[in-house]
């Protein structure tokens, strides 16, 4: 037991240097250092909008180092109570849009289009955006948006192929924030919490051109097999937009500040500092959570030996049932469920470096060999779990869930495998 509390303080050592690299306020710096402002203009002003889980922090270091800005707002989701002096501070529903997203929305639509071209407009962006500020188009409810949100995401979609889909239903994302800018400098700093650092895809791409198109929209939702089930008000603007021609997107300076490998990194750093024998073993853990639970399962099987192996990436779950859970509780779950028996002590840790796995106030999992047996004493079928996607209630029981807080940043999901000898 002993060597198993070890592992397990170790996996969340790893977990809490993946967090810390990630933090806003350092990234910031690290963006203005890297790609600075243009110079200010006589007569303009400076307009700090920031969107997303850490765009408190981010604001607070851009407020820092850019005093005296015209207007300061942040937008972020309900559970993140961290505060900044001196600005404007809205919070929004997260997953699932809401009113006060929709308030939020038009509040930062006003701003912009009160922006002059003697103005600059800096953008601080990082994940969770693209939930936070909905902006349906006319005719468009937020209704229905939601149960668009609500059909993305059952149908088990990557991260790519959903913010395709909401560019489309969306007056801000794609590009639509720089457009209201227009003729404002707009000069974006991104938080990546998508793999591979598709800047149009992070928050659904605000500052940036458009995945795909209205016809690329509808063939994704034809494909997913969520069409007809799509709410009218949106398969006809769908419609409708695809005979529409899209004007090109005004100038605007991009650069990515933080991502999931820079943590991924600092994991490894942290993992050789403390004596593990450390690798990445994937920086892409993403598609179907099943397949990525066999992704992590091979490596178990294939190295029962000391070893730190670590993992980033973001998942999908498609599903079946009614529990409660989100994609890194239910990888923990399936991990421990199908883990073979080995000699050596071992732990898996999955968690989003946002703090909150799902709609759920846990950040993920932390299991070892001795969960099922935990599960099982507490009269639950893990099974019968897995079946309804309630793997909350799994680890719950098995006292294995990950909980944190919610971390004010988000580069996606970690995962680390410790095995002993």
């Amino acid at each position: 037991m002993i060597e198993i509390d070890t592992l397990r303080t170790k996996a969340r050592l790893l977990y809490d240097a993946a967090v810390t690299a990630a933090d806003p306020a350092s990234a910031v710096r690290r963006g203005l250092a890297q790609s600075p402002l243009p110079a200010q203009k006589p007569g303009g002003r400076t307009f700090l909008i920031a969107i997303g889980k850490a765009a408190p922090a981010m604001l607070g270091e851009a407020m820092t180092a850019i005093p005296n800005a015209h207007v300061a707002i942040a937008v972020t989701h309900h559970e993140n109570d961290t505060s900044v002096k001196g600005a404007e501070l809205l919070r929004a529903g997260h997953p699932v849009p809401d009113e006060a997203g929709a308030r939020a929305a038009q509040r930062v639509i006003k701003v912009l289009a009160d922006a002059t071209e003697n103005d600059r407009v800096v953008a601080l962006i990082s994940g969770g955006g693209s939930a936070l500020l909905p902006a349906p188009p006319p005719g468009v409810s937020l209704t229905d948006k939601a149960r668009l949100n609500d059909l993305l995401l059952s149908a088990g979609l990557d991260i790519v192929q959903m913010n395709l889909v909401r560019q489309q239903v969306s007056l801000l994302k794609g590009g639509g924030f720089v457009r209201y800018a227009a003729p404002a400098a707009v000069t974006a700093y991104l938080l990546s919490d998508v793999i591979g650092d598709d800047l149009r895809a992070i928050a659904s791409g605000p500052t940036v051109s458009p995945i795909g198109t209205a016809t690329d929209a509808i063939e994704t939702l034809m494909s997913a097999g969520i069409w007809d089930a799509t709410p009218a008000s949106i398969r006809t603007h769908l419609e409708r937009a695809q005979h529409e021609t899209s004007s090109t997107l005004p100038e605007v300076s991009n650069t990515l500040v933080g991502s999931n490998r820079l943590s991924l990194e600092a994991m490894l750093d942290e993992a050789q500092n403390i004596g593990l024998n450390a690798r990445i073993v994937s920086d892409a853990l993403i598609g179907d959570v099943g397949d990525a639970a066999q992704e992590v399962l091979s490596e178990l099987i294939a190295r029962p030996e000391p070893t730190a192996l670590l993992f980033g990436g973001e998942t999908t779950v498609r599903l079946s049932g009614t529990g409660r859970g989100g994609r890194n509780q239910e990888l923990a779950l399936r991990v421990a469920a199908q883990a073979p028996e080995i000699t050596a002590d071992w732990v898996f840790l999955s968690g989003g470096t946002d703090g909150r796995d799902g709609p759920t106030d846990a950040a993920g999992g932390l299991v070892d060999a001795g969960t099922l047996p935990r599960i099982k004493a507490a009269g639950q079928d893990v099974i019968a779990l897995l079946a309804n996607n309630d793997s909350y209630a799994a680890l719950a029981a098995a006292g294995d869930l990950l909980m944190t807080h919610a971390t004010g940043t988000n580069v996606a999901d970690v995962q680390v495998l410790l095995i002993a000898p």
